[in-house]
């Protein structure tokens, strides 16, 4: 697994965006931190709204840039299960102030939760 983004960036938040950038990347991040391992049909039930392309590229996207691993099982019919790799994980952990920031603003603004992610 490459890193398949290379810049030029202008400073670490441009270069952390470029990894997670887009609706689904963080919510994914977030289901698979809450549930450790997910399979395809499982997080697309955890994602309300995303589509199965739309899924299927982020994943990709996660996957080449190492935040998210995929094995596939070769059964009848094939299992594929998604986790966290460890450069994933220290990702999830630096986003965690931003999603404390965004309750707050969800409280303070009176929105409604659409899903009912912790993050």
């Amino acid at each position: 697994m490459g890193e398949k983004r290379s810049g030029p960036y202008f400073c670490g938040i441009d270069a952390a965006m470029d990894v997670v950038g887009g609706k689904w990347k963080a919510l994914i991040l977030w289901e698979l931190e809450a549930h450790d391992v997910r399979r395809f049909g499982e997080l697309r039930r955890g994602l309300p709204g995303v589509s199965e392309k739309m899924l299927i590229q982020q994943l990709r996207e996660l996957e080449e840039d190492g935040i998210v691993s995929r094995e596939v099982y070769r059964e009848v019919p094939p299992r594929v299960e998604y986790r966290l790799t460890e450069l994933g994980a220290a990702l999830n952990r630096a986003l965690e102030p931003l999603g404390a920031w965004g309750r707050e603003r969800i409280d303070r603004i009176g929105a409604d939760r659409v899903h009912p992610v912790s993050a």
